[in-house]
């Protein structure tokens, strides 16, 4: 016979970690309304409210925090010791959610996307491009991918895709129309295309460095977008000068759509960084993304097209 001492704990304490009912049924794999009906018999044989609840947020009780105290690490202890025991016969599966800057998809995940499920099939990964930062714990995603300058103290991170630098692109057609620059301000003369960004914001300055000099040039031109593919295409497209991270135009300087410029004065920066929150167990399913990432030399850089 079931011993219903249990029932709703693990919906109780998903609850309490996440703040929410449907982030709480995200990661349990169930309904938001199952969550509810598990948590509400908990309540009712306890006889005690544990949550209030609105219709935009769930907050512990006093009696709630009181037994999330209590019953929480002996709960986790033994879903731990479960699933330690299962991991060491099955394969990492389940859904991964990734929470990703688009050019962390582009050049971090999409290069290994198609080696990776093949390698886990029993891996679904869904990947969700927002901008700006988010509480990733809230929202029940298993890791983020951001710049390694603007993730949190409280997250385990992990450096992970290429090394970085700027690189300022055109395409020959604009090249050959307009001229090419020779110096960084020298950019103040053309039409350089803006990257905005959110939720900031603030139009991108460009950054500059060269034997020992720094500048930082306040660009101008006909167009601004906040978004890193439709830069690209538009540079692409002959409209103007770009300036982009390394690891998704590759290509277009490989096959001569566009060309590299100022690459003398190009600095490096930031690289991106998979970060997850500090837990004594990392889930197997991400344990083989960074894994993954980690063994995978990545693309051999192609040969580029500069001009200087």
């Amino acid at each position: 016979m079931p011993n219903s001492s249990f029932d709703g704990l693990p919906q109780f304490l998903s609850v309490a970690e996440h703040g929410s009912f449907a982030a709480a049924a995200q990661r349990l794999g169930i309904s938001p309304s199952a969550v509810s009906q598990a948590v509400r018999g908990l309540e009712a044989r306890l006889g005690v409210r544990l949550f209030n609840r609105t219709t935009r947020s769930v907050a512990l009780t006093e009696a709630g925090l009181h037994y999330l105290e209590r019953v929480g690490p002996a709960l986790r202890d033994i879903e731990s010791a479960g699933a330690e025991i299962g991991d060491k016969a099955l394969r990492p599966k389940g859904k991964l959610r990734l929470n990703a800057l688009r050019a962390g998809h582009m050049i971090v995940i999409q290069p290994i996307l198609e080696r990776f499920l093949r390698a886990y099939p029993e891996i679904e990964v869904e990947v969700v491009v927002e901008a700006g930062l988010i509480d990733i714990v809230r929202d029940g995603f298993d890791a983020g991918i951001r710049f390694g300058d603007v993730v949190a103290r409280d997250m385990i991170g992990i450096p992970v895709g290429p090394a970085l630098t700027a690189h300022v692109i055109a395409s020959p057609i604009y090249i050959a129309e307009h001229g090419v620059p020779r110096h960084p301000n020298d950019l103040l003369a053309h039409n350089c295309i803006g990257f905005r960004h959110l939720p900031s914001g603030q139009v991108e300055k460009w950054e500059f460095e060269k034997e020992g000099e720094r500048l930082a040039v306040a660009i101008s031109g006909r167009l601004v977008f906040n978004d890193s593919a439709l830069l690209v295409q538009s540079a692409l497209d002959g409209l103007g000068i770009a300036y982009m991270i390394n690891g998704y135009i590759e290509q277009f300087l490989a096959d001569g759509r566009l060309v590299r410029l100022l690459a003398d004065w190009s600095p490096a920066l930031a690289g991106f960084t998979l970060y997850y929150p500090d837990r004594k167990r990392v889930p197997r399913k991400l344990r083989a993304l960074i894994d993954f990432l980690r063994a995978d030399k990545g693309n051999p850089v192609a040969t580029q097209a500069v001009l200087t």
